[in-house]
């Protein structure tokens, strides 16, 4: 729905003011609104998986794999252990703060915008959303008009769960979003691609808005030559599902590329041809389980990246296309130019290279070459290896021995690093991403620190020198006059 600009800042004004109120600080306006949320999810799962099927082709099983079934359970986390996450945590202070006492008492930040990408309707808009009214916020939340099936259910069906007073779905394209962004926020949440994410910080620099950039990122993955037949099975068939079976790669955290050595990749290639096969059928197309490119634009994107004459060389797997269904096959590369588009742009496509290497070791040297992707996925079972990884790279996570797992668990943070994005959510790193933990400190009349106070000594000097060290003989001893300093006030 297109919105003026004095409706759009006639409802903020609205939603602005009813946070003033302190309703949304309660933990039973809290707790109303995680089970409204629960029951939108429960009882519209078939409309939501349904929306899921029209807008990118997904099947029932991974729709609810990776939106419907992670939404419950990321919910249930919240609504169990809310009291807990609000309460006051205790700070420690030095034991010289006689009579002191301190803690940490988080508090909503106000009025939040929330972004969301079309690849994950549902969980990018629902899962930050989630941390935001946890920690009793009023939301705006602009779903992606690519995604328009999605963007009308979570528009016109989500705000009968919930309290229209503090929480609204606007929907529309960039002239929306645009406007959105001239607008004063509490904070920003993003989830969408580097270009936009510099528009979405130019904007909130205005206000001096605190901003979380989800950007994605190209994300590799290196296998080592596995010594069993089982680990190399195993390993293809998570790198498979992971790559051509969540959304059809058109994830940020999707697999985009591999790197391998070079007497592996063909059996690594084999492997992959025969679990494509046995997952996805002799004819992926007809198979109803992979999901389709999103629009037009996307599947002309990926279409301009295959026929590139030295990428379509190198296809070894797939690689056929159907413009009128938007549909492109699980298609695997080998080797294609390290120049070449597919190599230096996000692929958000069922399209997976392989990059062959002399030595796996060199895979370190490689990702570091290249900006820092969201995720780094290492099957491998060398330990060596596995350590320069974790010393030698940078990356919003690294997973071993698996794929998108970090995506699921809610006690690891999920965000990125550099360019593929900052800041952390998913559990309750969302609370605490939505939050302010404020600094709370109380003191008793009954004790001072004397030298802290002019006119000004030497001994006083002395004093808070030792103190800041929290060198409790020191004091004691410069205050009986048996510690002397060298220094001089002069």
């Amino acid at each position: 729905m297109e919105r003026s600009v004095e409706a759009l800042e006639r409802d903020l004004k609205s939603v602005r003011k009813y946070y003033g109120s302190g309703k949304t600080k309660d933990a039973s306006w809290r707790e109303s609104q995680l089970k409204g949320l629960q029951n939108f999810i429960v009882e519209r799962e078939e409309e939501i998986v349904r929306a899921l099927k029209h807008d990118l082709g997904k099947h029932y099983v991974e729709a609810f794999r990776d939106e419907v079934g992670t939404l419950m359970k990321t919910l249930n986390l919240a609504t169990k252990s809310l009291k807990k996450w609000m309460a006051a945590k205790e700070a420690k202070l030095p034991q010289i703060a006689l009579l002191s006492s301190a803690e940490l008492v988080p508090e909503p930040l106000g009025l939040v915008l929330i972004i969301s990408s079309w690849n994950f309707p549902f969980g990018l808009s629902l899962e930050p959303l989630i941390g935001a009214v946890a920690a009793g916020n009023t939301v705006v939340l602009k779903p992606s008009e690519m995604s328009p099936s999605c963007s009308s259910l979570l528009a016109t069906v989500l705000p009968t769960y919930l309290d229209n007073k503090a929480i609204k779905v606007i929907e529309g394209g960039p002239e929306v979003g645009e406007l959105l962004l001239q607008q004063k926020w509490d904070k920003i949440f993003f989830t969408g691609s580097a270009r936009v994410g510099r528009i979405v910080m130019s904007a909130a620099a205005v206000h001096l808005t605190p901003v979380t950039l989800e950007l994605g990122g190209k994300c590799p993955a290196l296998v080592d030559s596995l010594s069993f037949s089982w680990d190399r099975e195993v390993a293809a068939k998570r790198i498979l599902v992971a790559k051509f079976g969540a959304c059809a790669g058109q994830a940020c955290i999707a697999i985009d590329y591999i790197l391998v050595e070079k007497g592996f990749s063909s059996n690594l290639v084999s492997l992959m041809k025969v679990w494509i096969k046995k997952m996805f059928g002799e004819n992926p197309k007809e198979s109803n389980t992979i999901a389709r490119i999103v629009n037009k634009k996307q599947f002309m994107r990926l279409k301009n990246f295959l026929t590139e004459p030295k990428v379509k060389e190198s296809v070894v797997v797939g690689g056929s296309m159907h413009e009128n269904d938007l549909f492109i096959e699980p298609t695997i590369l080998l080797d294609p130019p390290l120049d070449s588009e597919i190599m230096s742009e996000e692929i958000f496509g069922p399209v997976l290279p392989i990059i062959t290497l002399d030595k796996i070791e060199d895979s370190v040297e490689f990702i570091n070459s290249r900006p820092k992707p969201l995720a780094i996925y290492a099957f491998t079972k060398n330990q060596t290896l596995q350590r320069r990884l974790l010393s030698e790279t940078s990356s919003g996570s690294l997973v071993f021995n698996d794929a998108i797992l970090q995506y699921i668990a809610d006690t690891l943070p999920f965000g990125g690093v550099g360019e593929c994005g900052f800041g952390k959510y998913h559990g309750k790193f969302s609370f605490d991403l939505f939050s302010h933990h404020k600094a709370v400190a109380r003191r008793s009349y009954f004790t001072d620190f004397w030298f802290r106070f002019p006119p000004w000594t030497l001994q006083k000097l002395q004093l808070l020198e030792v103190s800041y060290n929290l060198d409790y003989l020191g004091i004691l001893l410069v205050i009986l006059g048996l510690k002397r300093s060298k220094r001089s006030l002069s």
